[in-house]
């Protein structure tokens, strides 16, 4: 998992419900508006398999709306942070859920696919997911008291905010000999196992639904693998050649395309399989200040265009089909192992 430390308690936390299968590095447009699949009532209202691989969940029963318990559950963390940070001679200052900005795509992730298309092709070179969070982070009272600090105060606001070097979301390094041991996640994340309970622990329970998610992957691969898919995909395919975008034969190609292009723009390297370097690296998307300009404008040129096709013909010769093909596998799905999905509902909503 690739994302800054002071985050790495809330995520084993919030994002256990991602059942382990892939995800794709920037959101989908209208996921939030699909259909809900037969699934869905089990693996919770953001259950998605759009073809290709993909297959997401989030907690069940929720839908990405934050319910009063989970408000609350947020003030409480603010406020342990705000306690943990007086007590090690430094002011934080609690900012209510409430109060805290919208995100600044989020409006742009609730338009229709189509519509997303347009104007932001699959959102991979054209957003800059190093500033997503740049207009929050301006408004935060807390940046001004860091701000206002010296070099080496800041240094020691971070270590007892974040956990001792990882700075103020700086990418870190674990070295093998280090990978399993506690991290030092500082008050922020003292306040989130308060809050949520110990990620760990929550790791563990989370273990006993392994089977089940290998069933959903064994379903994933057996929905893309349908004639009537592959016939699906095989259409798509050609219609995205008659549109001038040759030699894409996989529902996920053109997406990996851009992000490829991207990673030579900006000079960002696959990740490494844990153990096969000396280190571990956790670290934010990569920025696009250093990038050519004109190169970008280029590849955003082309990524609209190429999404806005694939849009076409998905709608044309592929969603339709999958969606057929889906529903129809994930009802016998859901047959054959009602026990166990019941079994993880009602877990994930005690959670």
């Amino acid at each position: 998992m690739r994302t800054s430390r002071t985050a790495l308690a809330a995520l084993a936390v919030l994002a256990l419900a991602a059942c382990g299968n892939n995800q794709d590095k920037a959101p989908v447009a209208g996921d939030s508006k699909s259909d809900k699949s037969p699934l869905a009532e089990y693996m919770g209202d953001g259950f998605v398999s759009s073809g290709g691989g993909m297959m997401r969940a989030t907690r069940a029963g929720g839908s990405g709306e934050s319910t009063e318990e989970d408000l609350a559950k947020q003030r409480k963390v603010e406020d342990s942070i705000v306690a943990c940070m007086k007590t090690a001679g430094f002011e934080y200052v609690a900012v209510p859920p409430e109060q805290k900005t919208k995100g600044k795509f989020a409006e742009a992730f609730d338009l229709p696919p189509d519509k997303f298309a347009e104007q932001y092709g699959y959102g991979i070179s054209t957003i800059d997911w190093s500033k997503a969070g740049a207009e929050d982070n301006a408004n935060d009272p807390n940046k001004k008291i860091r701000d206002a600090l010296s070099k080496t105060a800041q240094t020691a606001y971070d270590d007892a905010l974040n956990g001792k070097g990882a700075g103020n979301g700086t990418a870190i390094a674990i070295s093998p000999q280090d990978a399993g041991k506690p991290i030092d996640m500082g008050c922020r994340g003292k306040a989130f196992t308060e809050a949520y309970g110990d990620p760990a622990k929550h790791q563990d329970d989370f273990k006993k639904y392994e089977g089940l998610f290998k069933d959903l992957e064994a379903l994933n691969k057996r929905v893309n693998n349908d004639q009537r898919v592959v016939d699906a995909t095989k259409a798509w395919s050609d219609c995205l050649a008659d549109a001038g975008h040759a030699g894409f034969t996989k529902i996920e190609d053109p997406r990996a395309s851009i992000q490829k292009k991207l990673d030579e723009l900006t000079g960002n390297k696959p990740q490494d399989k844990p153990g096969s370097g000396p280190n571990v690296t956790i670290g934010g998307p990569p920025s696009f200040d250093k990038v050519d300009a004109a190169k970008l404008g280029d590849l955003r040129k082309a990524e609209t265009e190429l999404a806005v096709a694939d849009q076409k013909c998905k709608a044309k010769s592929y969603d339709a089909q999958f969606k057929t093909v889906q529903y129809e596998l994930e009802k016998e799905f859901v047959a054959q192992h009602k026990a166990e999905l019941e079994a993880y509902r009602d877990g994930m909503a005690n959670r």
